[in-house]
């Protein structure tokens, strides 16, 4: 395969995949106290917020690669 095809897809579906999930949440565990076998762990939540426009504009870099790497394919 072609390098321009696989970046060419590689961004349709980031583009595809930022469009339809706009954010995600991940979790992260910090010790807050620590007194022998005494532990206490707090979970805290980290949010991700994806742009819509980079999402776009991701898909559209995307697809004008997959176009550029079939014209090229076929010249």
């Amino acid at each position: 395969m072609r390098p321009l095809i696989v970046i060419g897809l590689i961004l349709v579906v980031l583009g595809i995949v930022a469009l339809t999930v706009p954010s995600f949440t991940y979790f992260t565990t910090e010790r807050a106290a620590d007194f022998g076998f005494f532990k206490i762990d707090i979970s805290k939540p980290h949010t991700v917020i994806l742009n819509p426009i980079v999402g776009g504009a991701a898909l559209a870099a995307g697809i004008v690669l997959l176009l550029m790497g079939r014209r090229s394919a076929s010249a």
